[in-house]
């Protein structure tokens, strides 16, 4: 995914504590330079269970079946062929995984530009053409909006 405000923003260390020493947390990027800074903080704060590595702008680059959950935050309205990329989402999860997505409304007094924001009701579509069932969470962030696409349990 692409950056958000900078390195000091990354959730990492917030995901490593929530999933504990049995869990993993990969991160996933398409800039070199921030796969490689997330690899520095990773090793300088011990974060044993974070690993990092380099997707592409069209493909998150994860095996089928190979994660039980998925956080987008603040990109995914720069993703282009959203309902392709939802859909290599799906394919990674385990059966009834879930992805969360994470982004600005149209209220927003930060953000993207107007003409790149998205409402929550599009993305709940966007996830739903892909096969996962969608829903917009309850939980208020403010200025930004969660929606949740999760993958039948079988």
């Amino acid at each position: 995914q692409r950056p958000r405000a900078g390195p000091g923003d990354r959730g990492e260390p917030h995901l490593s504590r929530a999933v504990g020493p049995t869990g993993s947390v990969l991160a996933v990027d398409v800039e070199e330079s921030m796969v490689a800074y997330i690899k520095e903080r990773a090793a300088r704060e011990g974060l044993a269970n974070v690993t990092a590595s380099k997707g592409a702008f069209d493909d998150p680059g994860l095996a089928a079946g190979s994660v039980d959950r998925v956080l987008i935050v603040d990109v995914w309205h720069h993703i282009a062929g959203r309902e392709a990329y939802a859909a290599k989402l799906k394919d990674a999860l385990v059966p009834g995984g879930f992805v969360a997505i994470v982004d600005f409304t149209l209220e927003a007094t930060h953000g993207p530009p107007m003409e790149h924001r998205l409402t929550a009701d599009q993305i709940k579509k966007e996830l739903e053409a892909a096969g996962l069932t969608g829903e917009i969470a309850t939980e208020s962030l403010g200025e930004q909006y969660v929606v949740l696409g999760r993958k039948p349990a079988k």
